[in-house]
């Protein structure tokens, strides 16, 4: 957390020398502290800061790409003449992430994705049950989130080791 401190520091002390505390250059302040620390990495021997923030900026594009995937898959079904071709469907996941806050997270993100909101979480937080009106195969659906969504969060909060890489389907 030190670096972040830092980094935050930085951003305050960007903001006062232009004489502007909006959000927007708070946000320059941020991320021109964050290169400035990327920079002096060496001095701080703390790589960890640096991966999360490639993590996070990973996730970012993944879940953007997803969102905008789902915007237009929803509003051809919507817009297109005829009768619907939705497939709604309960699907209950198995999940691997341990702890409320990554799977509060991840059942946020999945909800905020037209198409698909979170019903509910087992108490034992090990299934979280989704409703999609996209999911033909139920299988399928369920190797989506374990391999998107659920993947990047854990690489997010620290519960797996394999770094964060973008699933199959986004690379191509």
């Amino acid at each position: 957390m030190g670096l972040l401190f830092i980094n935050i520091l930085l951003a305050l002390v960007w903001a006062a020398l232009t004489g502007q505390f909006t959000l927007e250059n708070l946000a320059i302040g941020f991320i021109l502290g964050y290169f400035i620390l990327y920079l002096l990495r060496g001095v701080f021997h703390s790589g960890e800061y640096f991966a999360k923030g490639e993590q996070l900026v990973r996730f970012l594009i993944f879940f953007l790409w997803e969102l905008l995937v789902a915007n237009i898959r929803v509003a051809r079904d919507v817009l297109r003449p005829g009768p619907l071709r939705m497939k709604p469907r309960v699907i209950a996941v198995p999940l691997d992430l341990r702890g409320e806050v990554p799977v509060t997270f991840l059942a946020n993100i999945l909800s905020l994705t037209p198409g698909t909101l979170s019903l509910d979480v087992s108490d034992d937080c090990k299934t979280l049950f989704v409703h999609s009106i996209h999911a033909p195969d139920p299988e399928q659906a369920k190797l989506e989130v374990k391999q998107g969504f659920e993947r990047l969060a854990a690489n997010l909060f620290s519960q797996q080791g394999d770094g964060a890489e973008a699933p199959e389907e986004f690379e191509k």
